[in-house]
This record gives C-alpha cells, structure tokens and sequence, in this order.
C-alpha cells in the first residue's frame, strides 16, 4: 500500500468531526468536503482545508464520486477515509479511488461488492459456514417469482433491498395479501436510497437481539474481533441505543459469534474495520443478518470497553501495517451505553425535523463521551439523516454506565428543532432495559401512542421560564435606559407592579400573575390563576444562558435561550419546551393542520401524487408518498371525502407545511 500524510474525510457531521480527530493527532493533514447547506458545519472549521462540492441534495454532492475525486485532487489528498453511509459502501468509489493513485481507508472493492449485496453475502455466508436465516436470495427478480417464492416461507416474513442498508427498503408481512403491496414499496426505496431494486425474502426472527461482531482485519492475513454490540432497541429498523458487552453474552456464546464474524470477513479477504451482524434468539441459536463494511456507528462504544481507537486502526491498517494485536490481546472491561440524538418528533411517528439550533450545549463529566456535528446557529438541513449526536455513557458496570448516560441526555441542551432525547431517557429508564432483557420488539411493547406524546411542563417550570422572560425584559429595558440603575429593579414606593404571562400546552393553560417581592431586585412571588398555586422565586445569577434559581427555597438551575420576543426555550433537570407567551404573541396559537387540508409533514421530494381532482378517498388512504432524510413516507388521508385540489406535483421539492391536496370532507349523516 501506498504511504500518505493527508486524508479527505468523504462525509460530513459527526463521523467527519470524529475522523478528523484522530487523524489529526496522529499528525495527518486533514481535507473537509461539504455541500453548500454545510458551508459552516463543524467538520468544515475542524479540518486543515476544505473543498465544496456542490448545492446541498446528496446527490448533486455527497453523493458524487468525481465531486470527491476533484476535490481531492485540487486539495492534494493521497487518502480518502469514507465514514459510514454516503459512498462508504460503494464498492465503484472505492475502485475510483485506488484507480486515482489514492488510499482508500477501508476494505477491498470485491469485499464490498460481495457484502453490500445481502442475497450475494447470504449465499457467500452459507459456503462459509455461517448460520443464515432460511429464505430466498435467488437471482430471479420477477414479482410473480418474489411472490411465489414469500408464500413459502412461513410468516411473519420480512422483504428486504438486497443493496445498502440502515433500514431502508424493508417491510415486514403479517399476511400474504400484504406480500404484492411490500414489494412494491421496498422496492422503490431500495432503487432510489441504493440504486438497486434488487429485494431478499427472510423468515422474520420475532423479538429476537440484534447482536454485532466487530471485526478488524490487516493486509497480512490477520484477522480478529472485539467483542459484541447489543442494537436491539430499534425504531423503523434503525438503531437508537447501542451498548457494549451484549447483557446476556456468555463467554461461550461471545467466542462462537466471535468465529463465526472471523470466518465471514475471511471468506472474502478483508480487509480494515468490518462489523458482522446477527439475530440472537431466546434459544441462544443466532443466524448471520448482514455486514457492514465501513465504521460503524456505535463503535465508540467497543472503543470505551476495549481501550483502542478503531480509527487510528483504520489509518494503520491502510498504511500496510499489522493489527499489533492478537485475539489473546483483546481485553473487555467494563461496560458502555450509546444513544443516538435525532432531530425528530416521537409523538409524531419519528417525524425527522428540520431547523435552527438555537442552542447546543452538550453535556460533560466523568463516564460521559458525546461524539457531535452540530453547534449553536446551525442549521439541521432537510437534505440528510436527522441523527446530529451521539451520548454515550460508560463504567465499571452496566448500571453506571446507564446511570451516567441518563444524566448527560439530562444536561445535554438541544434547543431549535423537535429531537428525541426524552424518548431516549424513557428507553433507559424502562425495567425491561434496566433487566438487560430488550428486544428488537422493545419500542413497540414498552411505548403507547400515550407513551410517545409531548410531556407538558409542570407548572413549576413554566413559572420558572416566566420569570426567567420578564428578567429578560427587564434586562433589555434597563439596558436601553440612560436614567435608570439595575439596582433599583423592584424597588417601588406603590403597590401593583405585577406581570402577567400566559402559555399554552395543548389542553394546558398556565395563567401567571407575577408580583416582584418588594425591595428586592430579584425574587418573584408567581401565581397560577388556574390552580391557585403561589411559587416563590428567586433569580440567583443570570448569565449567558444559565439561570441559578431558588424555588420555594430549592436551589434549581435552568437552561434557557430567547429564540424572540414572547417565545423562550426553557430546559430544567432535563425537561425542556417551547414557552409562548400568548399575551405577547396577541393571543395567538398556531394551527394545526387537519381535516380537509392535506400537508406537506416536512421538506422533501414527492414522489408521487396517487389521487387526482374528483376521486373518493377514505380516512386513512395512501394519497401521496414523500421522499425526506433517505426515507419514504406515505401522506395519509385523514378524512373521507371528494378531491377538490391537487396542487402538488410529482417530481417537485415541497416545504413542511405546503398543502399537496385539498378534500372536501364528507358530512356524517345526523
């Protein structure tokens, strides 16, 4: 292999920040490339130099290998480091790149043509020895042919895009009815997510683990693994929460799966980090699922277990060195837990989010890893995945590790856009999950509709973002006063200075009569008119955007940030929220859309439009499906009704909020 000192980073956010890193310690140049929408992403600022690589849409940029390949040329690259998703398991780009003269960090073209295809791999896995789930993988593609072939495995079974991965292309069918319709729809994301309609059909293994093997090999022929990941807690096939060693692993069981991965990344060569993924049932039987021929996701969670830098790793092995390590060397010590931060809306089905970060402030402390691509001011572009940070939290054991873990999210800040960190403190702190006993099936057993809701905040923390407001006001009043001292806030020889604020938390109204304490600058007496409650509040220090509180005597600290005149971010021990007050805003709330008008969830590509003016549709009819964030969605009727107006069009980008279609609702009969 060819020896370099500079590496361009082909992907963005957190992976790019977290590559560069180490490779920067390791005293390489480092080459950011960023789309126009990432023009002042961290990764960019983090980098040596970097190169845009055109508009923000994957595929006018991150997407492009010739994009990459100039831009490595023109910055003077002689590696590329792919990350994960985007073109690192693309086996073409990783021909294009050696065929440039450059390194590519990661494994052979024939690794990842033979891997990144999961009826060829399945077929590879099977010679090899490799347990696999019973299926079929043949190379007849046909509907009729996938149809008769589903209708001979038993049910549930799951139809999968045979390229890429991630979740995307799978569906899973309870009833053979339903087999002609999942074809269909994994199909068409499989061909616009990877390129490749091509599909498998498997038994799907119900409630089983998703159990992973990391995998590291050199270019002299050795081959080892560091243990397992534990990824059964899923949403939409993705994984949420990761953690390392697997709960229920036994010494036996970790060295028979250790093989097993072992014997599939030599089947075909390999080369650099690689992860094997299984399905574990109860019974202790696993069945080779897929892998994955790039870094994953999760693997600082391996890294705070084993002590190694899968990255520095990577960059060795690419350099032609050896692992340096034995299998006798790899030493697991104590345990650590991943969550993954999305900007998303779990009361909304996972509804990926986009937006300002009007504030990010991660958490820190002992035990606490967050790997991060975003910063305050940013914008969460529609153009990619909604995953912006991942929290990790690590110890001796298993508990402190969760412990610490769901005090970061606590203190961790994201402010700006809807995000799951609510759902992921419920998730750890679920019995099933504290038992070590969840499942693929955990989210769907543990979480109601009820469950997923927006939490409302309590009165004592809407009263604490009202005084923290009227601070504000008072702030920026005295500030633009020539004849007035900060010390004289409060202070009045009359009675009757009282403020009002008034939020609205869907059925919730918190009414507030605020009366400052007198002769003193910063204590507050709050009433709610609705529940007559009276909370004392006392403004210790404010600075920046923290607030040191005292409530009825307990100390509370607060972190808040003006998004605009009427409308504060408010987060207290974790619990954050969006305070309007309705008295400044006029009294107005926002609408919400419904009924007869059919809109636009979020920013994306339509992709198609299924009704047309004058059709009879039923609540809960497929209209339109949109393409956002490398997911299809299905825009469902939410009345039944005649088509009015279709003013969406096939092929267009539409904005959140655009109405698509019009339905004049049917009247129920008296």
């Amino acid at each position: 292999m060819k020896p370099f000192n500079s590496i361009l980073i082909a992907n963005r956010g957190e992976i790019a920040c977290r590559v560069i890193r180490t490779a920067k310690q390791l005293g390489y140049r480092t080459i950011a490339v960023y789309s126009e929408a990432d023009a002042g992403a961290p990764h960019v600022q983090l980098a040596d130099a970097g190169v845009c690589i055109g508009p923000g849409p994957v595929g006018e940029s991150y997407l492009l290998a010739d994009n990459i390949l100039a831009a490595a040329a023109s910055s003077g690259a002689e590696a590329i480091h792919p990350g994960y998703g985007f073109l690192s398991e693309n086996a073409a780009f990783a021909e294009a790149v050696e065929s440039a003269g450059l390194v590519f960090i990661g494994p052979t073209k024939e690794a990842i043509d033979v891997m990144g295809n999961k009826a060829e791999s399945k077929r590879r896995m099977i010679e090899a020895g490799v347990p696999c789930v019973p299926g079929y993988e043949g190379l007849d593609q046909a509907d009729k042919t996938l149809l008769a072939e589903g209708k001979k495995i038993d049910l549930p079974l799951m139809v999968k895009a045979a390229a890429g991965g991630g979740g995307r292309g799978m569906r899973l069918v309870h009833d053979y009815g339903e087999l002609g319709n999942a074809i269909k729809l994994a199909r068409a994301e499989a061909e616009s997510a990877f390129g490749s309609g091509e599909l498998i059909l498997e038994k799907a293994i119900i409630q089983p683990r998703h159990v992973e093997i990391q995998v590291f090999a050199d270019t002299q022929g050795n081959t080892i693994h560091l243990g397992e990941r534990d990824c059964s807690v899923q949403r939409r096939h993705q994984k949420v929460v990761e953690e390392a060693p697997c709960p229920i692993m036994t010494p036996e069981l970790r060295e028979q799966m250790g093989q097993s991965a072992i014997d599939a990344a030599k089947s075909v060569n390999y080369r650099g980090a690689g992860t094997v993924e299984f399905l574990l049932d109860a019974s202790g039987a696993f069945y080779f699922l897929e892998m994955n021929t790039r870094l994953q996701v999760e693997h600082p969670v391996t890294e705070l277990i084993t002590g190694l830098d899968l990255v520095e790793l990577q960059i060795n092995v690419a350099q032609g060195c050896s692992l340096g390590l034995t299998q006798e060397d790899v030493k697991l010590q104590g345990a650590a837990i991943e969550v993954r931060l999305y900007t998303e809306d779990p009361s909304q089905d996972f509804l990926p989010a986009s937006g300002p970060v009007d504030l990010w402030q991660p958490a820190t402390g002992v035990g606490v890893r967050i790997d991060a691509g975003i910063c305050t001011g940013q914008a969460i572009s529609p153009f990619y995945d909604p995953m912006v940070a991942k929290v990790i939290g690590y110890g001796d054991d298993r508990e402190t590790a969760r412990t610490r873990l769901i005090a970061a999210l606590k203190e961790t800040v994201l402010f700006g856009t809807a995000n799951n960190k609510d759902f992921l403190i419920q998730c750890l702190e679920k019995q099933s999950f504290i038992d070590g006993a969840a499942t693929t099936a955990f989210i769907a057993e543990e979480f109601a509709e009820a469950d997923l809701a927006v939490a409302e905040p309590s009165v004592e923390d809407a009263a604490a973002a009202a005084v923290i407001d009227l601070n504000l006001e008072y702030q920026r009043y005295f500030a633009s006063s020539t004849l007035s001292s900060h010390k004289l806030k409060n202070w009045t020889m009359a009675s009757g200075l009282v403020s009002r604020k008034q939020y609205q938390f869907g059925e919730s109204l918190f009414d507030f009569s605020i009366s400052p304490v007198a002769n003193s600058a910063d204590s507050y007496l709050v009433t709610c008119a609705q529940s007559q409650q009276q909370i004392e509040i006392q403004v210790l220090t404010i600075e920046g955007s923290s607030a040191s509180l005292s409530m009825n005597g307990s100390a509370k600290l607060a972190t808040f940030k003006l998004r605009q005149h009427g409308q504060l971010y408010c987060s207290i021990a974790g619990r954050g929220a969006l305070f309007k007050d309705q008295i400044i805003l006029d009294g107005a709330v926002d609408e919400t859309a419904g009924g007869g008008r059919v809109i636009a969830p979020m920013h994306g590509l339509l992709l198609e439009v299924l009704v047309k003016p004058g059709d009879q549709v039923v609540r809960g009819q497929n209209l339109a499906v949109l393409e956002a964030m490398k997911m299809h969605y299905e825009i469902i009727a939410e009345v039944d009704g005649t088509v009015e107006e279709v003013t969406a069009v096939a092929g267009n980008q539409v904005a959140a909020d655009d109405v698509l279609i019009e339905i004049n609702q049917q009247q129920e009969a008296n």
